[in-house]
């Protein structure tokens, strides 16, 4: 857990992606995420975290529904969804914290 927070203890927008390989909305959104951290850059981070692999975590930020996105800034949660989104959707909410 404290790894976690050195990862999301940063002055960029960091998107995390709590996924599973088996759920098949959270493996459309594979693409979805590579395009929007092509996009941004160095300007945020984009992280995808396995769920299956990382229960603990996942059961102290009660994540759900997959996939759910969730965007950290100065290690405080900014913004969080449950479901797909489509890229140009995540870029314009990461850039309002850029």
């Amino acid at each position: 857990m404290s790894k976690f927070g050195e990862l999301i203890d940063v002055d960029i927008p960091v998107l995390l992606d709590f996924f599973t390989e088996w759920n098949e909305q959270s493996t459309a959104m594979h693409p979805v995420l590579r395009d929007v951290a092509a996009a941004l850059g160095d300007k945020a981070k984009v992280i995808k975290i396995d769920v299956d692999k990382n229960k603990e975590l996942a059961e102290a930020l009660r994540v759900k529904g997959l996939p759910t996105l969730i965007i950290y800034k100065d290690g405080e949660m900014k913004w969080r969804h449950s479901g797909e989104q489509d890229a140009n959707t995540l870029i314009g909410i990461i850039q309002e914290y850029i």
